[in-house]
């Protein structure tokens, strides 16, 4: 079987004709053959870019004949913005109330910062849309992590560069802190919290880390290479949130008509099958490799949700319950 020859990576158009526009106010002629060959195109989309410049963006765009090249007939001040789509619009006020999650935290600030940059690049009618939509949408975070920025820089650097990293963490519940070295594959905010996915030199297997009980990481010497074969949606395919176990659980849950309105419409797993009930109830399954993010879940609902199987997780919520009996009873 023949081998696919791989396609050069090209930039995208944008920064093509923010390119071009460079060369044209710097009078040095360009022409279509020229930059396909800059950008390892072909001449056509070259030339796409240049009606594109011309018609939609109203440049005035001309060729010389003797020059071999472009010029501009009057002069340009800058470089006009990207037309924005109200649906564009709309996703980037969802980007600059998604900031709200971070507030009080480290990361507020440069966040903070890089949205100013993006829409002050925006035109006076982009910006009233923007302004107009601002009230109409919110977001209302409950408990955003507090993670320590330097550590998050460091973390982010380890990953771009593909260096071995070494910390300190704490596992869940422990007393103390222990030495780990790992190659960090993915860092995540998933559920309100940030982790780092990254596989564990001693322990010869993935793990994941959570942010806040990770203290003091270097960046070492030693690079490492990402297996071709890892993948973040398939490593977490049996996980609810975060945690990863070894068993295959069926779990299934019943909803009375409250909690079905509020199970409706969303995706809580890639697995998940909801079937109707009467009486406007619901029953909603998932397979998942551990029943404890399940067992946390479902006792958020209350009374309202009801384990039908397996009978590990119902027995679990049963024990549960009658510790909560014995440590809420009246006391003489």
């Amino acid at each position: 079987m023949a081998k696919t020859k791989p396609q050069a990576v090209t930039r995208p158009p944008w920064e093509r004709m923010m390119r071009f526009h460079q060369l044209v106010q710097e009078e040095s002629f360009p022409n279509c053959n020229v930059l396909a060959k800059e950008f390892e195109v072909s001449w056509r989309t070259i030339m796409r870019d240049v009606d594109f410049m011309k018609c939609r963006l109203k440049l005035p765009l001309e060729f010389d004949v003797q020059q071999n090249g472009y010029y501009y007939t009057k002069a340009v001040d800058q470089f006009p913005q990207m037309p924005f789509t109200e649906s564009e619009v709309f996703a980037m006020l969802v980007a600059h109330k998604a900031i709200a999650q971070y507030r009080g935290t480290p990361f507020e600030h440069p966040l903070a910062i890089a949205f100013r940059k993006l829409t002050g690049q925006l035109d006076s009618s982009t910006k009233y849309s923007l302004g107009n939509l601002d009230e109409a949408l919110s977001f209302r975070p409950f408990a955003p992590e507090d993670t320590d920025l330097e550590s998050f820089e460091i973390l982010t650097r380890a990953l771009k560069e593909r260096r071995v990293l070494k910390f300190q963490y704490r596992n869940l519940d422990a007393d103390k802190h222990q030495p780990r070295l790992v190659h960090p594959y993915h860092l995540g905010c998933v559920d309100n919290h940030w982790y780092l996915f990254a596989f564990d030199v001693k322990r010869q297997a993935m793990r994941t880390f959570a942010l806040p009980r990770l203290k003091s990481p270097e960046i070492t010497s030693e690079r490492f290479t990402i297996p071709k074969k890892f993948n973040l949606s398939e490593y977490l395919k049996g996980s609810l949130t975060v945690f990863k176990g070894d068993a295959d659980y069926e779990i299934v849950v019943d909803f009375d008509s409250w909690g079905a309105d509020l199970i409706r419409g969303r995706k809580w797993h890639a697995s998940q099958e909801i079937t109707e009930l009467p009486r406007r109830q619901l029953r909603l399954r998932l397979r998942l490799n551990n029943i404890e993010e399940a067992e946390r879940w479902v006792l958020s609902w209350g009374t309202h949700a009801t384990v039908v199987r397996p009978q590990a997780l119902a027995t679990r919520l049963r024990e549960i319950g009658r510790t909560l009996d014995e440590r809420y009873k009246p006391k003489p």
